[in-house]
């Protein structure tokens, strides 16, 4: 499993005006290319009308999942900057596709790539990015004697408390970055005189939004 990596949080819409086209990007998280595939399907019938619906996607790990789509625009002036564009910006399991309806000027080849990739991050920042940091889900079990200073600690550390079991003893579940358990469960453990029962969950991730979305330049 990677460390982190960026997606979009969801689904995103936008649309932006250049030399009278219109162009309105939309983005979606998908984790297969048959979700890829559905999603652009989508757009393209519901606009059924627009001049073209240009797309691309990324998805897996590794990014081993790439393809894009001109949709009738000159080769490599659409599905590619789109393309580029979300590999810029690291985005995975990520599908774009950005509609345009022609508004009588013509763009150039220079102008239709700015004017794809223009869409893109439209889309992109309607969807909003987030990374997934990859955290090791770890359950700390004391004696109410301890409770005190464990959720003190936990306060004051400002830990990732995803749940309290109160029953004979004390139970917090917590979240901690992968790669700093070792250092939290030392710490619980001296903190208790040994006496905190340590049980390792299972690793999943956490999501935190990002904010800015660049462009291909």
């Amino acid at each position: 499993m990677l460390q982190q990596y960026k997606t979009v949080a969801g689904y995103g819409e936008d649309y932006i005006v250049i030399e009278r086209s219109r162009f309105i990007g939309y983005a979606q998280r998908v984790t297969t290319e048959e979700e890829a595939s559905a999603f652009i399907a989508m757009i393209k019938k519901k606009h059924w009308d627009a001049t073209h619906n240009c797309s691309a996607f990324v998805i897996g790990e590794n990014d081993q999942i790439q393809r894009s789509s001109d949709d009738g625009e000159p080769s490599g002036t659409a599905g590619k900057p789109i393309l580029e564009c979300i590999k810029k910006n690291g985005v995975k399991d990520t599908v774009v596709v950005v509609t345009r309806y022609f508004g009588g000027i013509k763009l150039g080849a220079g102008g239709l790539v700015r004017a794809y990739t223009a869409g893109t991050v439209t889309a992109l920042k309607a969807a909003k990015i987030v990374v997934h940091t990859l955290h090791q889900k770890i359950s700390v079990d004391v004696d109410y004697h301890w409770w005190g200073k464990v959720e003190n600690e936990l306060r004051l550390t400002e830990q990732r408390v995803v749940g309290t079991d109160f029953t004979d003893r004390v139970t917090a579940h917590v979240l901690i970055p992968d790669g700093h358990q070792d250092d939290f469960i030392a710490g619980m453990i001296d903190l208790t005189n040994g006496q905190a029962k340590i049980v390792l969950g299972d690793k999943e991730y956490v999501e935190v939004p990002v904010e800015a979305v660049e462009d291909e330049e």
